[in-house]
């Protein structure tokens, strides 16, 4: 059985009032935490409750608590070790694509796929591996995205599109979406390249639905592509093999993001903030207007407010 340290999940008001009663008539110490609702400890696990309504079990007896009190006195319901009872499809082996960098005036869109099978599942149970967008730290994101790469039987593969060819794609195709779905089409390719690697092969792969029709990425798939279904769904980042990729392509991102603003002696903040139109203003004042599209995407209304 797989050790666990950390467990998280959320509770209605009703089953937060009923664990606080259980923490209390069974000695747990209570203690204060920043934004928790209530926190206490004892022996070798504690418990976290914050006023967002997302509950924190850590410790080495996490497991224990998870299963003895949490799931049947609280849930009503066993989940922790019957993920694949429930989820028959967790451990299918797939891809999974994302991307970082769409709503940053600076720096490049990054596109990423990631192959995973029951063993690359397995190794990241209870990782912390997550979407992208739920991690603050980029220091965190770094060290997940190594982890990634280092995992056995996981194949990865990540598309940067520079601001340069990002502009040109742009006036080309005409929109985001399309960008997008030419980038993810390209990185299941790239995948599907490295099948001899994929231990089963894919059946199918997975990626956020950012279209209105789900055609629009459909068309864009390349030879080998075609051959595979292709699932395409809201807060597609809940499965493990998308969020990993969402890691992969922040990390370049902000990788390549700090590389622009190394090479421009300016900060290029992320995002489409103020502070991000005064260093555009900065990038302009020493640079040039004629260069701005060399570290942004120019169709974004930043621009206006950046060149005047």
């Amino acid at each position: 059985m797989q050790p666990l340290h950390c467990h998280t999940c959320t509770l209605t008001p009703d089953q937060a009032a009923a664990l606080k009663r259980f923490l209390e008539q069974a000695g747990f110490r209570f203690r204060e935490v920043p934004h928790a609702a209530f926190a206490a400890d004892k022996d070798k696990v504690g418990v976290v409750f914050y006023q967002s309504g997302k509950l924190v079990v850590q410790g080495r007896e996490t497991r224990e608590f998870v299963e003895f009190v949490l799931e049947p006195e609280i849930l009503k319901e066993a989940r922790l070790g019957y993920e694949t009872v429930l989820d028959p499809d967790r451990l299918l082996p797939r891809l999974g694509v994302d991307e970082s960098g769409k709503g940053d005036f600076f720096g490049p869109l990054c596109v990423a796929g990631v192959y995973v099978n029951e063993a690359v599942i397995r190794a990241w149970q209870d990782s912390g591996i997550r979407d992208s967008k739920n991690i603050s730290s980029d220091r965190k994101i770094a060290e997940l995205a190594e982890r990634i790469r280092a995992t056995p039987g996981c194949v990865t593969t990540v598309v940067p599109i520079g601001n340069e060819a990002y502009n040109r794609l742009h006036g080309k195709l005409g929109s985001v979406n399309a960008i997008l779905a030419w980038g993810h089409a390209r990185v299941i390719e790239n995948l599907l390249g490295q099948r001899h690697r994929m231990n089963p092969p894919p059946v199918r792969a997975i990626s956020d639905q950012f279209a209105r029709s789900k055609a629009t990425v459909e068309r864009a798939l390349l030879a080998q592509g075609r051959g595979l279904e292709l699932v395409q769904r809201h807060k597609a980042e809940e499965d493990v093999a998308v969020a990993a990729a969402s890691i992969l392509a922040r990390h370049e991102f902000v990788t390549r993001l700090a590389q622009l603003s190394r090479a421009s002696g300016i900060e290029l903040p992320k995002g489409a903030s103020n502070a991000v139109i005064e260093a555009g203003r900065k990038f302009v004042a020493a640079h040039g207007a004629n260069r701005l599209g060399t570290v942004a995407k120019l169709h974004f209304k930043t621009t206006q407010a950046v060149t005047g």
